[in-house]
């Protein structure tokens, strides 16, 4: 009786060190994480310190649940396999919650360096897009490691395992057609944040509806349409198929305003007032200004004005404006030049009247 005394004495002691030595560690790693944190060209701001930390400390408990001396002390000393296996599967755990909590925080850290909401945001969006693609990739990846790193330790569960992939070939090769669908689509979201056709809030023209990215995964991307529609595509459509990126290389856009009007058109007034026009709103970048007749028919001639906005969304403005007041213009100073019809009609005595 006192030899089972004195030893759980003794286990006690080894307990209550492992946890004071655990939780003494713990304290200092977040003053240690809390001090860097107040630095901001360090990776840990103060405020995600716990994300770091918490995990780290669950790594410690899988450590501790692995004593022999917290079994003897609980009374469970021969239950030591089941004892590991919860310790294996907590740092597991645990270390695939700090490995996805690091990926996040060196996410935000990257682009806390950017500014997806300024004005010229290209080299931002760019970042943004590669980051977010391929945080999801790694998140995947870990996940499905942590998984097989989980099953595998389980000798029972690894040995079902090696038994159905050597007699389950027939079956494999069929699931591996069915998944080519899933495997190409993977393949197309990492092509696309290497590549990058589209970015996060690039305009796109898709299946005829204009709109902006609102998000890329691995799976499909979501266009969010003028009139706040969204339209969901595949990642592949974007790898296989054409379509039109608007803010590609920059975000400015030439726009266009087409006119049918009578050839008794001023072309010269046209074109001194649609100066005018751009001189006196602030949707104009100052670039390009210009006025051409573009095409000829029968009863009227095509004149294009052309000009330039700081992105597609002024550029639409513009063009609505201009049109606007160029229409204005001609029936305000030039009725005659407004395109009509005109009808030749000869009376008995052949004489011609023109209206």
């Amino acid at each position: 009786m006192n030899e089972l005394f004195s030893l759980s004495n003794e286990s006690l002691f080894y307990v209550l060190g492992s946890i004071f030595g655990i939780l003494l560690f713990y304290l200092v790693f977040q003053l240690i994480l809390k001090r860097f944190g107040k630095n901001p060209k360090y990776l840990i701001p103060v405020n995600a310190v716990r994300r770091i930390s918490d995990p780290v400390l669950f790594i410690l408990l899988s450590l501790l649940v692995r004593l022999p001396a917290l079994r003897e002390l609980l009374g469970f000393s021969q239950e030591a396999y089941w004892f590991k296996k919860v310790s294996t599967l907590l740092f597991i755990f645990a270390s695939t919650w700090l490995v996805l909590n690091i990926i996040k925080l060196l996410k935000q850290h990257v682009l806390r360096k950017y500014d997806i909401d300024a004005a010229d945001n290209l080299k931002a969006r760019k970042v943004t897009t590669q980051f977010n693609i391929l945080e999801r990739i790694s998140i995947f990846v870990v996940i499905f490691l942590a998984l097989g790193i989980a099953l595998i330790s389980f000798e029972e569960i690894r040995e079902i395992g090696v038994s159905i992939f050597a007699s389950a070939g027939v079956a494999g090769i069929i699931i591996g057609f069915s998944a080519q669908k899933m495997i190409a689509t993977f393949l197309a979201g990492i092509q696309i944040a290497v590549a990058q056709p589209i970015k996060l809030d690039d305009v796109v023209i898709v299946e005829g509806e204009w709109g902006r990215i609102e998000e890329i995964t691995l799976t499909y991307v979501v266009v969010k349409i003028w009139d706040k529609r969204r339209l969901i595509v595949p990642t592949t459509y974007f790898i296989e198929k054409p379509f039109q990126n608007w803010t590609k290389t920059s975000a400015d856009l030439l726009g266009t305003v087409y006119l049918y009007t009578d050839y008794q058109v001023p072309i010269e007034a046209l074109r001194t007032e649609l100066t005018n026009i751009l001189k006196n709103t602030e949707l104009w970048d100052g670039e390009v200004n210009n006025i051409q007749v573009t095409d000829s028919k029968a009863n009227y001639i095509e004149v294009r004005a052309l000009m330039s906005a700081k992105d597609s969304s002024t550029a639409w403005d513009l063009r609505v404006f201009v049109r606007e007041r160029l229409i204005g213009f001609l029936q305000r100073e030039y009725p005659e030049s407004v395109a009509h019809m005109r009808l030749l009609v000869t009376n008995n005595n052949s004489e011609k009247l023109e209206g």
